[in-house]
């Protein structure tokens, strides 16, 4: 009984890490009916850049974040600007192929830069754990997940209690009505592009000291991430919390009971479970084919 609880409490944290990363993929949707295929692509970037501020200067790799998750923000703005932005009511796949594009020039830079060597990030607690009443937590885990809650309440506070939060949920919800209150919907869709993407810089920081990664790391992370999205309800940043709680708790469990080998497979099985009885996700709604920009 003892064991369920710590590997449910170490799925519980890795839950969190992936509805970090994936609230911010969600937000970008939800918002602009864009599906960044380049998410993964920037989170890698930000394990990258949080693995020379620790190997470089002595940083603390989560400590780190308070430096990636403004920079890779500020990358994610400019990249809105300069391509996002002209394409963003053009056809859905026409942003999908741009977003893949960027990620391919992501890695390829990343691995003219860094090489494509394995990296990992090894602070001193990697390998050290707390004992609480027979549990034992991965320090790193521990650190990790809080960090990821941390930031998801954050996020949750500035969409809920602040004027920025109230002008991007009426521009998801009602983009013209938006505008004729007085809110400008580009502006605002570029502070949400900025957003998400600085919820994968915070994000990497926290991956890059849980796993090795690669520069080409970015298409197993896109891939869970977007099946966290869909199992959650496309635009439901509610439904990508529970989602990727549910992904990170039957991870670890069939890790622990079944086999490393299928954590990777499980969650898609029920992905598909639930998309066969829930063709919308979790807490997705069905969207009229008129409600969705050409």
């Amino acid at each position: 009984m003892i064991q369920f609880i710590q590997n449910l409490i170490l799925g519980l944290l890795l839950g969190g890490v992936y509805a970090l990363v994936a609230g911010g993929l969600t937000l970008i949707f939800g918002v602009m009916r864009v599906i960044n295929i380049a998410h993964g692509a920037f989170l890698i970037l930000a394990a990258f850049l949080t693995y020379t501020l620790w190997n470089g200067l002595g940083i603390d790799p989560l400590l780190a974040s308070l430096v990636t998750t403004p920079v890779v923000g500020a990358i994610g703005w400019v990249t809105y600007k300069l391509m996002v932005a002209p394409i963003r009511t053009a056809p859905m796949a026409s942003t999908v192929l741009l977003t893949f594009g960027l990620a391919l020039v992501i890695e390829a830079a990343l691995g003219t830069i860094w090489g494509n060597n394995s990296t990992s990030i090894r602070p001193g607690y990697a390998d050290e754990s707390f004992t609480v009443a027979g549990l034992f937590l991965p320090k790193a885990q521990v650190y990790g997940g809080l960090v990821a809650v941390l930031v998801l309440v954050t996020l949750g506070l500035v969409l809920t209690k602040t004027w920025l939060g109230r002008a991007i949920r009426a521009a998801a919800i009602n983009p013209a009505g938006a505008e004729l209150v007085g809110i400008k919907v580009a502006a605002v869709a570029a502070l949400v592009f900025a957003l998400g993407i600085a919820a994968a810089g915070a994000g990497g920081a926290i991956v890059g000291v849980l796993y090795p990664f690669v520069a080409g790391a970015h298409y197993q992370w896109i891939a869970r991430l977007l099946a966290i999205v869909v199992l959650g309800g496309m635009g439901s940043l509610n439904g990508a919390i529970l989602a990727a709680v549910m992904f990170g708790v039957a991870e670890t469990l069939t890790a622990a009971y079944v086999s490393p080998s299928w954590a990777t497979a499980v969650p898609y099985v029920i992905v598909f479970a639930v998309l066969l009885i829930r063709p919308q996700g979790l807490l997705g709604t069905r969207m009229r084919e008129d409600a969705v920009p050409a």
